[in-house]
């Protein structure tokens, strides 16, 4: 299902906001940046999931320097 925006899904879905609810602070601040280009779930967990990969390869690619 379809929605306008980040803040709808999560006002309508229990599991769309217990999920954002459990990623770190600074992925959902992120995914609160992106409101306008997340309307479903499933683009929840997409983004959520690149945020996560980029963190994780920035943290790792500082550490060589």
């Amino acid at each position: 299902m379809k929605f306008a925006n980040l803040q709808e899904l999560i006002q309508t879905s229990s599991s769309s906001r217990m999920y954002l609810l459990s990623l770190p602070v600074d992925i959902q601040l992120q995914l609160h940046e992106q409101n306008n280009f997340i309307h479903s779930l499933y683009e929840l967990h997409t983004n959520a999931e690149y945020l996560m990969k980029y963190r994780t390869y920035y943290s790792d690619f500082s550490k060589l320097f």
